[in-house]
């Protein structure tokens, strides 16, 4: 294969995997945004990462490292294993996961001080304490 389609071959499989990680993460495909002074990533940004990640991990560790890309101009020719793709897919979901959980590391951090200060009582931090950390902060904006 050429190693411009395996590198696009590997950067699909990573946004493949960011994706995954937006549908399984609970947040849907929500546009990146500010909420309440918390950087929220949202899909797009997940789909970067995990298209960015996975082509880092290939090019660094895959058949990736052999391409001379000073010749790249001349025809060179690669092995493209399906484990190099399932691989890019599973890096690139590991990739956007990261990113996930520290963005709701930061909102529960958030929730947590705007809770505090608002002294809310046991009922009311019963009905914020279920749904995704992006609701959970919400929740406690709306207080």
């Amino acid at each position: 294969m050429s190693p411009l389609f395996c590198i696009l071959l590997i950067t699909c499989a990573g946004v493949v995997g960011g994706v995954t990680n937006a549908f399984l993460s609970g947040n849907g495909f929500a546009l990146p945004q500010w909420r309440g002074g918390v950087w929220c990533p949202g899909a797009l940004s997940n789909i970067f990462i995990g298209a960015v990640s996975a082509l880092c991990s290939w090019a660094l560790y895959g058949a990736g490292a052999s391409i001379d890309l000073a010749r790249l101009s001349e025809r060179q020719q690669i092995g493209m294993q399906l484990s190099a793709v399932v691989g890019a897919l599973l890096v690139g979901m590991s990739g956007a996961r990261w990113l996930t959980n520290e963005a709701d590391k930061r909102m529960l951090k958030e929730t947590m001080r705007v809770a505090r200060a608002k002294q809310l009582s046991d009922v009311d931090c019963g009905k914020i304490a279920d749904g995704t950390p992006r609701e959970m902060l919400e929740a406690v904006l709306s207080a």
